[in-house]
Parts: C-alpha cells; structure tokens; sequence
C-alpha cells in the first residue's frame, strides 16, 4: 500500500505542475481558454491572477515533491502538502466549479488515506 501511496502522490504533484503551466503559460492560449472555458476577452483580464494561482501550484507541487525524496522520513512533508492540496480542492470546488473536487481534492483525499493507511 505504502507504494502505492507514494505512486498517486508523485501523480498529485504531476497534476499540479500541469495546473502551474496551464495557468501561468497556457491561460490565454485556445487550449487554456478551452479548459478553463474562457473567452478571450475573460482571460485576458485574468492572465496575471491566473499566473499567481499557478505559481501557488507550483509551490503544492514542490512540496509533494520534496516529500517524496525525503523517503520515508518525508511523512510529515507529505501530509502536510497533501492537506493543503485537499483544503484548496475544496475551497475552489465550493467557489469556483465542482469539477475542482474531483480534480484537486479527491486525488489528494486518496493519496492521503492510502499513506495514512501505510
């Protein structure tokens, strides 16, 4: 169980290295727009509040990462970047789209059952 964790771990952080390109490069780009369901003129107006969230994405997924090369020392690490990753899933599924909760939140939800189970 314990690789597993480690597994959908380093998926959460992959994840959030994608939420970081996608909202400090790709934003205003057709994909961007797509994804976020954007019109050109919205995420124009938004493309430096949507930078500043991927860079705190970046930070979780740092985080996550850092954990995972502490090993099995890294356990703290991990919960920790774990429960904020699960706080702003929730957060931004309450107040921006509930697609967020199953993006965000339910990956870091399991990932931290299954290195608490471990």
């Amino acid at each position: 169980m314990n690789l597993l964790a480690q597994i959908l771990i380093a998926l959460v952080a992959l994840l959030h290295v994608y939420f970081l390109v996608l909202e400090m490069f790709l934003w205003d780009t057709p994909y961007g727009r797509r994804v976020f369901r954007l019109t050109p003129e919205s995420a124009a107006a938004t493309k430096v509040l949507a930078a500043n969230q991927g860079l705190y994405n970046g930070f979780l997924a740092a985080g996550l990462i850092w954990g995972l090369c502490l090993g099995t020392g890294g356990g703290a690490v991990k919960i920790f970047f774990l429960l904020c990753v699960f706080a702003a899933g929730v957060f931004g599924g309450l107040t921006a789209s509930r697609r967020i909760l199953l993006v965000q939140a339910l990956p870091a939800l399991l990932a931290l059952v299954l290195l608490l189970a471990g």
